[in-house]
């Protein structure tokens, strides 16, 4: 039997490729797209030290298998679900190459402390 979503009020099930979150799948991509944002605005300054930088290009990793499992593991989501999935997919897309982009910018031997 699939397990309620966390999240309070929501009373839709946690799939299987999400189990590990707790979440259904909308307050899933709610949560990244949050995660995404919040680390744009950090990382526009190219202030992160080197290992913030790899702390993020984990996190995008792991959220894009993440998402790949859930959008192909058979669920049945409405056309707008499937959307809002390919759109989490580039949000991480642009998010890395935000990222990239802020590392090109500093200086060689920075080390990111301030």
């Amino acid at each position: 039997m699939a397990k309620p979503c966390s999240a309070p009020g929501c009373k839709h099930s946690v799939p299987a490729a999400l189990d590990s979150e707790g979440v259904c799948v909308h307050h899933y991509i709610a949560s990244v797209e949050r995660d995404c944002a919040d680390i744009r605005r950090e990382t526009v300054s190219g202030r992160s030290p080197h290992e913030r930088q790899l702390e993020i290009i984990t996190y995008i990793r792991v959220q894009g298998e993440t998402l790949a499992r859930t959008a192909t593991s058979g669920l049945h989501l409405p056309d707008e679900m499937k959307a809002r999935l390919l759109n989490t997919f580039l949000t991480l897309i642009n998010l890395r190459e935000n990222l990239d982009r802020a590392i090109m910018r500093q200086p060689v031997g920075r080390t990111g402390a301030r």
